[in-house]
């Protein structure tokens, strides 16, 4: 099965990351790569990676900020991915996306979500997403 030009790209975004990685990085300079990352987004979709970065910050400061084939996203201390905003115009989705990775404390029974569609910010939204990152990280 060929690759889209979407996928293609996310592969050469996750290399070139790899690469970085390998010169170590400051926690500074890895911030900085996911607020041109967010700068670089459509306006609706960097509305929203504004507001999810603003809210990782404020909630769970001590997540790294990094980006992760391509996305926004956060660690933890470990280095492995807590949270990701993947941005609708990443592969022409129509909607954005907020996922947690298995590192993630999100566990509840046998089954539990761990991606949310996001197309709008509202009191009520920013609330779920901050009780879903404080139950992520506790």
């Amino acid at each position: 099965m060929a690759m889209s030009d979407a996928e293609k790209q996310a592969l050469k975004e996750t290399m070139a990351e790899r690469a970085k990685a390998r010169k170590k990085m400051s926690p500074e300079q890895l911030e900085q790569e996911v607020v041109d990352k967010i700068a670089a987004m459509a306006p609706a979709d960097r509305a929203l990676g504004e507001k999810v970065h603003q809210l990782v910050k404020k909630v769970a400061p001590g997540l790294q900020a990094k980006t992760w084939y391509g996305m926004q996203a956060y660690c933890d201390a470990d280095g492995k991915t807590v949270i990701f905003f993947q941005d609708s115009g990443k592969f022409k989705a129509r909607y954005s996306t907020l996922g947690f990775q298995d590192s993630a404390n999100l566990d509840d029974d046998l089954m539990w979500p761990t991606s949310f569609a996001l197309t709008g910010w509202s009191a009520k939204v920013e609330k779920q997403i901050e009780a879903l990152l404080k139950q992520a990280i506790s």
